[in-house]
């Protein structure tokens, strides 16, 4: 996931508190639409051929529960299962399964105390995964990503119409985007080892090998809170590159010291610091979110990363 896509994880809090405070007494919110007798099978998430997926669907008690079948549906992993270990539910798999939206998933939402604590996007996900032993924290970002946009569509179809400021004029548009049409960007490169997240690249200049990881949804949780407790404590330093390579070194020429490696960062080069997010954001297995922008008003075209807003979970919302 890149820088972009991070802060734009990062502010679906604050997104979801503006849910929240919402009744659906006084927004014109849609609620998830009624589930229906057949289950999909397949992906019809994301455009294009897609892998069949990896997992088998756990048994179905809903159509003997409820009389009918909630939908299942399926989205294409990113990182493949590539880098899960032997043993991990989404080991090796190349897509995962989940089931539509329904009321429960919109109360989650809406939850005041997951919004607080800042995991109701982790909870909305695992009470949607047809597999239960999943870990949510233990996924790559991206993986989770492609998760939330498939298990979003599910809820309230693929079109999405936020309101964008334009980078030119200013003026408010709005904008209507089609989820489905998003790429996913696969991993590329292969592990150092099959079913760990390490890979090598080797600094142009200073010639050493490193050792880098993408990160999990538990990690860049953890790098936001810190980032949120430095602001508190009057630490307003900007330290984003050092920040972001240090989350992601494992080992500097096989040196895996945490304080030999900030060291090192805090020392590297230029090119090499530069070379090496480079190459981490090309390879970080995600789904690109980019859309053709064009101002109504200016007719400034640009292609922009989506915006995340209030109408992502409420469609509708900005209508009330």
């Amino acid at each position: 996931m890149s820088q972009d896509d991070t802060n734009n994880t990062n502010g679906l809090e604050d997104i979801l508190n503006e849910a929240a405070s919402h009744s659906p007494q006084s927004a014109a919110v849609p609620t998830a639409p009624q589930p229906q007798t057949q289950v999909r099978k397949g992906n019809e998430v994301f455009s294009g051929n897609q892998p069949e997926p990896a997992l088998s669907p756990q048994p179905d008690t809903n159509k003997q529960d409820l009389g009918f079948d909630i939908p299942i549906d399926s989205v294409p992993l990113p990182s493949a299962g590539l880098i899960y270990p032997v043993g991990h539910p989404f080991h090796l798999a190349k897509a995962a399964e989940y089931t539509a939206m329904t009321a429960k998933e919109e109360d989650i939402l809406m939850s005041p105390a997951l919004i607080k604590r800042g995991t109701v996007i982790s909870e909305l996900i695992k009470s949607s995964l047809v597999n239960k032993k999943v870990d949510v924290s233990t996924l790559l970002s991206g993986d989770q990503q492609a998760l939330m946009l498939g298990i979003r569509m599910s809820g309230y179809g693929n079109v999405y119409e936020p309101q964008f400021n334009c980078p030119s004029c200013e003026a408010k548009n709005t904008v209507q985007i089609d989820l489905s049409e998003f790429e996913i960007k696969s991993l590329q490169i292969e592990p150092i080892e099959p079913g760990r997240n390490l890979f090598r690249f080797d600094l142009p200049r200073s010639k050493k090998t490193i050792i880098f990881k993408f990160l999990t949804v538990a990690e860049e949780e953890k790098a936001v809170k810190e980032a949120e407790m430095k602001k508190k404590r009057g630490f307003l330093k900007d330290n984003l590159v050092t920040t972001q390579l240090l989350n992601s070194i494992v080992a500097v020429d096989g040196d895996q010291n945490r304080g030999n490696i900030a060291k090192f960062v805090s020392n590297m080069l230029a090119r090499d610091s530069m070379e090496l997010r480079k190459y981490i954001l090309k390879n970080q297995p995600s789904v690109e979110t980019k859309f053709e922008f064009m101002c109504n008003f200016c007719d400034y075209a640009e292609k922009v990363d989506m915006p995340m807003t209030l109408e992502f979970f409420w469609p509708g919302s900005s209508d009330a």
